[in-house]
């Protein structure tokens, strides 16, 4: 439906000059602001939340869905396998009700294996071949190597809002919930390239 002459784009509601007139006297304080810069200020700003409109993603369109997260109490034996399977760094940890309470990687897995994080790569290797490490922490749940609180992403925000999270966090990874922290999906930097390819 095209715009009736004074309609910013605000559903069905029209604003007229009037009614920009009223505003203006309403702030109850001065604006070096005529009534015309007003209405051209509200029309560039209606363009602008259109274009935004026209190019935003939800985070809910391109997650993916089938994810494979791990309970709090697992130990090193479940988690370790799940990543091998599933072929992944990196999964949600969540509680009973499937809230997500943080986040687990290969890194903290190597933890959980008695390797302390900051241990050379010779180290690492040599422990893989049977080698005892230095003051290594071993055993212990899924809890206890986690890192929380999780970083997460809401399965409505924009998926601009979600790469900029990637970004400025350097993660690979960011676990999707609902307005109550359940899990809903997961979104990785792979999943926003081939988002943004297909635009």
């Amino acid at each position: 439906m095209e715009d009736s002459p004074g309609d910013y784009g605000l559903g069905c509601v029209e604003i007229t000059e009037e009614d920009l007139s009223k505003a203006l006297r309403d702030l109850g304080t001065y604006v070096d602001i005529s009534v015309d810069d007003l209405k051209a200020l509200c029309e560039l700003a209606v363009k602008h939340a259109r274009v935004r409109l026209a190019t935003s993603v939800p985070v809910s369109d391109v997650m993916t869905r089938d994810v494979v997260s791990v309970k709090e109490d697992a130990g090193l034996d479940e988690v370790s396998r799940l990543m091998s399977e599933r072929r992944i760094s990196g999964m949600p940890v969540v509680d009973f009700e499937l809230v997500v309470k943080g986040v687990i990687t290969d890194a903290d897995v190597l933890s959980m294996s008695g390797v302390k994080r900051g241990h050379t790569i010779r180290e690492v290797i040599g422990h893989l071949l049977g080698e005892p490490l230095p003051a290594g922490r071993k055993g212990g749940k899924v809890k206890d190597f986690m890192s929380s609180p999780p970083i997460t992403v809401r399965d409505t925000a924009d998926l601009r809002e979600a790469a900029a999270i990637l970004d400025k966090r350097r993660i690979k990874r960011l676990p999707v919930v609902d307005e109550k922290g359940h899990l809903l999906g997961i979104i990785s930097r792979g999943d926003i390239v081939r988002a943004m390819a297909r635009q």
